[in-house]
Formats: C-alpha cells, sequence, structure tokens
C-alpha cells in the first residue's frame, strides 16, 4: 500500500491508464483479427479492412498504447499479405 500522497495518486493513474491501455489493445486486436480474416477469406473489402486497421495501428502507436515500431511492423505484414492475396486472386 501506497504510504504518501503522491504514492497514493501515482497508482490511482497507473490504474486508469492501464484499462485505457487494455481497451485500446483489445480494440486494435479486433481491427487486425477482422483485417486478417477479411485477406485469407477473400472478401472484397479486405483493402477497406487493411485500411481501418492501419488507422488504429497508427492511433495506438500514437497514443503510446503500443510502441512505433511494432505499429510499423504490422501494418507492412498487413499491406504484404494484402498484396500475395490480390496477386493470388488475380
Amino acid at each position: 500500500m501506497a504510504n504518501h500522497a503522491s504514492a497514493v495518486k501515482r497508482n490511482r493513474q497507473r490504474i486508469k491508464r492501464t484499462a485505457r491501455n487494455r481497451a485500446h489493445k483489445s480494440a486494435l486486436r479486433t481491427e487486425l483479427k477482422a483485417a486478417r480474416g477479411a485477406i485469407t477469406g477473400g472478401a472484397a473489402n479486405a483493402a477497406v479492412e487493411v485500411r481501418e486497421a492501419t488507422s488504429a495501428l497508427d492511433k495506438a502507436a500514437s497514443r503510446g498504447t503500443i510502441p512505433a515500431r511494432r505499429a510499423s511492423r504490422l501494418k507492412g505484414r498487413l499491406a504484404a499479405a494484402l498484396h500475395r492475396a490480390s496477386k493470388k486472386a488475380a
């Protein structure tokens, strides 16, 4: 247990920040799952799903929820998968 006021406040801030980051990460994972599913399923809206997932990754990185390099890596992998899938379909 915290022993002084500033430690109590920091603990409150930590709890709020953790909950916020957890919600953002959960929403981000949902977006990524939808994009990957659209790519593998050959959906016509796969490009739209990838664009939305890319936007979600950028937002998460700008908020500091995930590292910028991880966001960049995931965006590149999504784009590459979409490219492969579109080549295969054509």
